[in-house]
């Protein structure tokens, strides 16, 4: 845990008080929203086994949930439609989300830390993190709230469609999904530019 708090410390000693974590779920699947957290953490966070939501099983992500909803000074998590990402393009929807997570925040960051290498669209000053999930506490659990918040709808939307098994896959591109669109074709929660 302490390693992963090492960077948000170097830049509390620059002088940022209340930096928020962001990370995304559900940019590579073919079906439903993209999902996106913003997450801001107190200095004596306390949350055991937190890392990247990919590293964790949906056991542990569900534990961690609400604890990071707990101890956190400030959570957000917002969603980019089906429809924004096909009129946008998913780049584009994520950052829409993004951005709409962090205005969610009902505590106004100094600094955003964005997972990944590009920030551009981000409405307020931010660094980039590369692997930032895994390297600094405040994106790991926004990758946690985002990817269990995404999950739970999906898990919503298979009562909707049960023919397509989101419940399983989260509408990524499996073997299952594929035999599933073969048969009834898409329905309206899958982003046709990625068939």
């Amino acid at each position: 845990m302490f390693s992963l708090m090492e960077l948000e410390s170097s830049l509390r000693a620059e002088g940022y008080d209340r930096i928020c974590g962001v990370d995304e779920a559900g940019r590579g699947p073919l079906a439903g929203p993209v999902c996106a957290a913003a997450v801001i953490l107190p200095p004596d966070v306390e949350l055991p086994g937190l890392n990247d939501s990919k590293k964790l099983s949906e056991k542990k992500r569900e534990l961690l949930f609400p604890m990071i909803q707990e101890q956190a000074v400030a959570w957000s998590v917002a969603f980019a439609s089906v429809e924004e990402i096909e009129e946008l393009n998913i780049l584009r929807a994520t950052f829409l989300a993004m951005n709409r997570a962090i205005a969610g925040l009902n505590v106004k960051p100094d600094l955003a830390l964005i997972d990944g290498n590009q920030n551009r669209e981000i409405a307020m000053p931010s660094r980039t993190v590369v692997h930032g999930d895994a390297r600094c506490a405040c994106i790991a659990a926004a990758s946690i709230l985002a990817k269990v918040s995404r999950d739970r709808l999906m898990k919503e939307l298979a009562v909707r469609y049960p023919q397509y098994g989101f419940e399983k896959h989260k509408g990524y591109g499996t073997k299952a999904h594929y035999a599933a669109l073969r048969e009834y074709g898409p329905c309206p929660i899958h982003r046709r530019s990625f068939l």
